[in-house]
C-alpha cells in the first residue's frame, strides 16, 4: 500500500497523520506480521519528521520525487543520495502530475529511476495511458513506458514498484473498470517477470483508488497507490483489512 499526500496537507497536519497511520499500521496483523507494506510518501519538508515516527515501526517512508544527478549545482532539488542517507526506502517516479504540470519525459523519468536504483531506493514507477481506450492498448502504452523507464538502468534493481495508474482515471469519481485494470496488470506484471536484471516485481493500481477497490482486482495486483481516500486514516484502516483478507484466499504457490 502506497499512500502519496502530494501537496494537501501543511507539515502540522502530515505529522497528525502520519501518527494516526502508523499507529494504524502497528495494529494490523497483516503489516506486523509482514504480509502488507505501507510506504508513506509526504512532502520533503516533512520527511525527517516522518521517518522519526515511523522508526521502529513496519511502517516505510518515501519521497514523491528526486533529482537524477546526485549532487552539484542544482538549486531546490534534492538527490537520491540525500533520500537514502535520512532512511528513505522508496521513491516515486514518473507520476503523471510530473509529466504534465513539469514537464517530465521519458527521457527525465529514465535517468530519476536510474538514480533510485544506484542509491538504493525503490522505485515506485507509474505509468498509464492518457486516454481511455482499450486494455490491450492500455498496456501498450504501458509496456511501453516501462521499458523508456528502465533504458538508463545500470546494473540490476533489486525492487520496483510499477503503479498503474491510468491517466484519465486520476482525481475521478470512480477508479477504472476492475477487468481493465487486471487485463492491464497482467501484462506489466509478465513484463517485469521476464526481465532480467528485475530482482522483485510489483504492480498496483492507482486511480482513485479506496475502500472496496482491492477486493475487486483480485490475485492480478499486488495492492494499491492511494491518494485522497487515504488521508482519512480509517479508510486506510478498512483497505489494510480487506488487504489482509486477501491473504487468507491467495493461493502459498502465488
Amino acid at each position: 500500500m502506497g499512500i502519496s499526500l502530494k501537496m494537501y496537507l501543511g507539515h502540522r497536519a502530515t505529522l497528525d497523520w502520519t501518527r494516526a497511520v502508523v499507529d494504524i499500521a502497528r495494529a494490523d496483523p497483516g503489516v506486523s506480521a509482514g504480509r502488507t507494506t505501507v510506504a508513506l510518501l509526504p512532502t520533503f519538508v516533512s520527511l525527517d519528521a516522518s521517518l522519526a515516527l515511523a522508526a521502529g515501526t513496519p511502517v516505510a517512508i518515501g519521497a514523491q520525487d528526486l533529482f537524477w544527478e546526485d549532487n552539484g549545482a542544482f538549486t531546490g532539488e534534492v538527490s537520491g543520495q540525500t533520500l537514502a542517507e535520512i532512511g528513505c526506502g522508496y521513491v516515486e517516479i514518473g507520476h503523471a502530475e510530473r509529466r504534465s504540470l513539469f514537464g517530465e519525459d521519458e527521457g527525465v523519468v529514465a535517468r530519476k529511476l536510474a538514480a533510485a536504483a544506484r542509491n538504493g531506493l525503490a522505485p515506485i514507477l507509474c505509468v498509464g495511458e492518457p486516454a481511455h481506450g482499450s486494455a490491450a492498448s492500455a498496456a501498450a502504452v504501458s509496456i511501453a513506458q516501462l521499458r523508456s523507464a528502465l533504458s538508463e538502468l545500470e546494473g540490476t534493481l533489486d525492487h520496483l514498484v510499477v503503479a498503474y495508474e491510468p491517466v484519465w482515471a486520476i482525481g475521478a469519481a470512480k477508479p477504472a473498470d476492475p477487468e481493465h485494470v487486471r487485463a492491464v496488470c497482467r501484462e506489466i506484471r509478465a513484463e517485469l517477470d521476464s526481465h532480467p536484471r528485475i530482482g522483485r516485481g510489483t504492480v498496483i493500481y492507482g486511480g482513485s483508488a479506496g475502500p472496496g477497490v482491492l477486493d475487486t482486482l483480485g490475485e492480478d495486483v499486488d495492492g494499491l497507490f492511494l491518494g485522497r481516500f487515504a488521508h482519512d486514516p480509517e479508510a486506510l484502516r478498512s483497505i489494510l483489512v480487506e488487504a489482509d483478507a486477501q491473504h487468507e484466499t491467495v493461493s502459498p504457490a502465488h
